[in-house]
């Protein structure tokens, strides 16, 4: 599998793995998607957000789960953010720790 998938820290991860085993599950086959395919991977398992900031859309039973991340230094993935949605739409301040986190990743 070419690409490599990081978290931006440990909180991400546990974020993650606190799921419902639904959501979880289907998150573990999205990012073997990911890691398989990179940027082609498209709707209905990822959707870009703007800027360079992407969303992995797990599904599951008990409802939605949303890892926002990006790509940096060619074949590295770096989740930045995830939540389980409980709205329609990605809140504003959701966006803006992934596009702060993002940064922060980029800038090094």
């Amino acid at each position: 599998m070419p690409y490599t998938v990081e978290y931006f820290n440990r909180r991400v991860l546990d974020e993650i793995e606190s799921w419902p085993v639904g959501i979880l599950a289907d998150y573990a086959r999205l990012i073997e998607l990911l890691m398989e395919f990179g940027p082609d991977l498209r709707m209905p398992h990822s959707r870009a957000l703007g800027g360079g900031l992407l969303e992995l859309r797990p599904r599951g039973r008990e409802g939605i789960g949303r890892a926002v991340y990006c790509f940096v230094r060619g074949q590295q993935v770096v989740v930045l953010h995830a939540f389980v949605k409980k709205t329609q739409t990605t809140s504003k301040r959701d966006l803006e720790i992934a596009r702060r986190r993002m940064k922060e990743v980029q800038d090094g």
